[in-house]
């Protein structure tokens, strides 16, 4: 799950728990936006520690360049 998708997950989340008044038989929306905001905040977060294992930002590091020897 990207950052994107987990953006989206958190604004319906809290859009069903403190935006719509609407209740349904048998459907708890508190319940249902409350799962949302948990599961799109655990996949940002996770979205942020591997940023790095899938490029992050910048380039190489300068140890992991490829030395050309020159002769």
């Amino acid at each position: 799950m990207g950052i994107a998708t987990s953006l989206i997950l958190i604004a319906v989340g809290a859009v069903l728990v403190w935006a719509v008044s609407y209740e349904l038989a048998g459907v708890n929306l508190d319940a249902i936006g409350w799962i949302l905001l948990v599961v799109g905040a655990i996949g940002a977060l996770l979205s942020l520690v591997f940023w790095s294992s899938w490029g992050g930002f910048g380039g190489r590091r300068r140890d992991e360049e490829v030395v050309i020897d020159r002769r």
